[in-house]
């Protein structure tokens, strides 16, 4: 080992925040480290950001490492750990590492979507397995979680080993495996553990997180006494909670339909691996309308107020062959996500209208988080023995409350690491040594680019102030010709005196040319640039915003 070599950890996505998840793990001297990627999510965009459909990390970073960037690994196939992927992807082009099922998401997304991402070539890689990448050995170790086929990594260098738990929490009766492998994390506590990474969203909650058997039991019963139709929404990815819904229904006597494009998909997947295993065939939609109220159940996306899902289409009654009656019941069987609240709410008084039944984890036990609470995470430290925690997958205040458990614990070192921290872990001492460059890139449409390039300031102004355009002829003794013609959109259509806005903004720029000597005139620019002014002026004046102005002045 070179004196100079070091092993440093560096987020640039989802330490501080929840989702956009992406760990950078490097090892060797400054100039040459090597380095590995573990997971590569997204983000959603809140109301802040207009049109955005899909936030991801900025890796620029890598720009100039990406020689030395070895491989990727995907710990599991929620989109706040694999969703930049196909978009990220072809800039590093590296070998990259993921369960069947992941890859099987992947590759049904890229066909859904096809015009706009590429084909992203990965190799299998599931607990159990190892692969040896530069000076790194990574093993992956089976965690539950609330999709399929999570794990987390142990990874080994020559300097020490570092856990890296991903998305896990401890069921000892979840509705799909596999269990969270303690004997695996003890032996890997043998071994002996540098430094743990690990998920911090629920370390603000005592206890220990109910099992999945308990809400299946739940959701039966809700099933089997209900009278009309039954419609649960969930994340589309909860395949154990799809399937159990599924044989609860079988159970009772009703038929499922499905629906949601992406609920599609991840059936789709779920079934081509296995995991759907005798459960009956879903029906189709035009065979809804066909049968019974108190045969039937829906397993539907929209559970974060999703505007387009079909849960939002159904509250709005907008679907042509799915429709609510007065007595139905609605299971939100999920949590909502910060910042969500509000669509979510929308939907509820939506349904409620309908004379619909809404049933949520506050009234009967309907979900349950794939997260560990404080509990389970001391049990992990007690299976593993870390001499470093360092708390990742969660906002400050998630982050906070870990580092204090960790350190109640009897954890000696758990550093303060935030996005674009570059962490030493070894050797010498556990501290910040560096920020590397990071933040927020944005997709929109088919392309991706940052807050300036995609426009989305101008766009944000735009939907608070609206647009003004005006164009003034002028003839060759520089007088105008004719009336300017003059667009507005987003702005009232009178101002405060009663008068037609258009008419008042029309005035103004007619103004502005006339009260410029004509000998001035020949300076476009100023023309330009004066009408903008007044234009701006007098909606200022008679609304109290200024308008987004663009004016052009030509001479014919």
């Amino acid at each position: 080992m070179a004196k100079q070599d070091e092993l440093v950890f560096l987020p640039l996505g989802g330490v501080g925040e929840i989702g956009m998840n992406l760990a950078l793990y490097g090892y060797g001297p400054p100039e040459h480290r090597q380095w590995i990627m573990v997971d590569c999510g997204v983000t959603f965009p809140g109301p802040d950001l207009p049109g955005v459909d899909l936030v991801l990390p900025d890796i620029r970073f890598l720009a100039s490492e990406r020689k030395n960037l070895k491989a990727i690994i995907i710990t599991h196939a929620h989109e706040d750990h694999y969703g930049a992927l196909a978009d990220l992807w072809p800039g590093l082009n590296v070998p990259v590492y993921a369960s069947g099922f992941t890859a099987g998401l992947l590759e049904a997304k890229r066909n859904f979507e096809k015009a706009t991402i590429g084909e992203v070539p990965v190799t299998p890689f599931k607990a159990g397995d190892t692969i040896n990448v530069g000076p790194f050995s990574i093993e992956g170790v089976a965690v539950n979680h609330s999709i399929p086929e999570p794990m987390s990594l142990m990874i080994r260098t020559p300097v020490g080993n570092v856990i890296h738990t991903g998305d896990w929490k401890i069921d000892h009766e979840p509705s799909l495996g596999p269990l969270t492998d303690e004997t695996r994390f003890r032996q890997l506590g043998d071994e002996g553990v540098l430094a743990l990474m690990c998920d911090s969203t629920n370390a603000l909650r005592d206890g220990v997180s109910p099992s999945e058997k308990d809400v299946s039991e739940s959701l039966r019963k809700i099933i089997e006494n209900a009278e009309g139709r039954v419609a649960i929404t969930t994340f589309s990815s909860n395949v154990g909670r799809i399937r159990t819904v599924a044989e609860a229904a079988e159970a009772a006597g009703r038929e499922v339909l499905l629906l949601g494009s992406s609920l599609k998909r991840v059936v789709n997947v779920a079934q081509d691996i296995g995991l759907m295993e005798g459960v009956k065939p879903f029906i189709s939609e035009d065979e809804y309308g066909y049968i019974p109220r108190d045969k039937v159940v829906v397993i539907l996306t929209g559970s974060q107020g999703e505007a387009r899902a079909a849960l939002a289409k159904l509250s709005r009654d907008e679907m042509r062959n799915v429709a609510f009656a007065a007595g139905d019941i609605v299971v939100f069987s999920s949590r909502a996500i910060p910042g969500n609240e509000k669509a979510i709410q929308d939907i509820k008084n939506g349904l409620v209208e309908q004379g619909v039944h809404i049933i949520t984890d506050t009234e009967a036990l309907v979900h349950v988080s794939g997260h560990p609470r404080r509990n389970e995470l001391q049990r992990m430290y007690e299976w593993t023995r870390p001499k470093i925690v360092v708390p990742v997958h969660g906002e400050a205040t998630h982050l906070t409350a870990h580092k204090e458990l960790a350190e109640q614990s009897g954890i000696a070192l758990v550093p303060r690491v935030r996005n674009g921290d570059i962490l030493r872990l070894a050797p010498g001492p556990v501290e910040v040594i560096g920020e590397a460059p990071h933040g927020r890139i944005y997709k929109d449409g088919s392309l991706i680019g940052d807050f300036d390039e995609m426009g989305i300031g101008e766009r944000k102004k735009l939907s608070y102030v609206g647009h003004v355009a005006v164009n003034v002829l002028l003839d060759a003794r520089y007088d105008i010709v004719g009336d300017p013609d003059l667009v507005s959109i987003g702005l009232p259509v009178y101002d405060d005196e009663g008068d037609e806005m258009e008419d008042t903004l029309f005035d103004a720029a007619i103004s502005a040319i006339e009260s410029i000597p004509r000998a001035r005139r020949k300076d476009i620019d100023m023309l330009q640039e004066a009408v903008r002014r007044a234009i701006r002026s007098a909606a200022n004046q008679a609304w109290g915003k200024k308008p987004v102005v663009t004016a052009f002045v030509t001479k014919v």
